[in-house]
């Protein structure tokens, strides 16, 4: 009985301990990136920095705004790709696959998260970069070739959050709802879905977030322009790519630049989270009200 309780209040410490330093490096890392990004804006104002489209460290000029656009473009067009294709899969593993279909679809569908971005990149500059160049000219390199492999990339966090989701729903409701008369789609389409609307939404946030904060698939597949695009054909820059292309010989106001740009791309991925966990306390408080 003494050993039990030693060792319920070892485990208690050790999680304690471990949450704290996760913790702590997170607050760290933000910490240094503000300090080293911060003094660009003595030379550069904010708006400059945010809503100008001209990037030419050589001349101090250092204006975001078309990275920006690049990021929030091939993000939105994964998520066009990505959502229909995600709830689609939500719906297959949690309400028709048979049983042996699940056993081989889930595990296929959680070996995508484990594979490098780099492989994803790769496969996107043989196949499909060329694909595209034949099909509608240009260079191939481009915001949908990007937006095509970062919709690969998020379909399993979409697919495996909104699954648990859908399963978390109630049986009661789909017992309800079929002896009311409903037809099984009417039941997923009607029922299970709204119910599940939070964990859903969320998955979809968390996965936005994923495909904003993709470096190295990305700057293999968009061609690194530094301009305004004009249409999901043109080639881009990312603020990720941004700094992954050049942090190896920035200096002095050009790295706090990119410095600055971490603080962008982190603010970003911070809404994207909280929005993300906003959606699941209200679908909890949603679904303690129901019960």
């Amino acid at each position: 009985m003494l050993s039990k309780y030693f060792t319920d209040k070892a485990a208690r410490y050790i999680v304690f301990i471990s949450a704290t330093l996760s913790f702590v490096v997170l607050v760290a890392i933000i910490a240094f990136i503000v300090k080293e990004g911060l003094p660009v804006f003595q030379e550069t104002s904010i708006t400059e920095f945010l809503f100008g489209d001209t990037w030419r460290p050589q001349s101090s000029e250092f204006g975001i705004l078309a990275m920006i656009v690049g990021s929030l473009a091939v993000t939105l067009g994964a998520l066009i790709i990505a959502v229909p294709l995600g709830i689609s899969g939500v719906i297959l593993l949690a309400e028709v696959a048979p049983h042996k279909v699940r056993l081989i679809l889930r595990p296929a569908i959680e070996l995508l998260v484990g594979i490098p971005s780099v492989v994803y990149g790769l496969v996107g500059m043989v196949v499909l970069v060329p694909l595209i160049r034949n099909l509608f000219g240009g260079f191939g390199f481009s915001i949908l070739a990007a937006a095509i492999v970062l919709a690969v990339m998020v379909l399993p966090t979409i697919i495996s959050i909104g699954e648990d989701s859908l399963r978390a729903v109630p049986r009661t409701y789909k017992e309800g709802s079929l002896a009311l008369g409903a037809t099984h789609w009417q039941t997923i389409r009607r029922v299970l879905l709204p119910s599940a609307r939070s964990g859903i939404i969320a998955s979809i946030v968390l996965g936005m977030g994923r495909a904003i904060g993709e470096t190295m698939a990305v700057i293999m597949v968009i061609g690194n322009s530094i301009k305004m695009p004009d249409s999901i054909l043109d080639s881009a820059r990312t603020l990720t790519g941004n700094i992954a292309v050049e942090i190896n010989y920035a200096a002095d106001t050009h790295r706090q630049a990119l410095f600055a740009t971490g603080i962008v791309l982190l603010a970003f991925i911070m809404l994207f989270n909280s929005i993300a966990g906003l959606s699941l306390k209200r679908g909890a408080h949603r679904e303690t009200a129901h019960a």
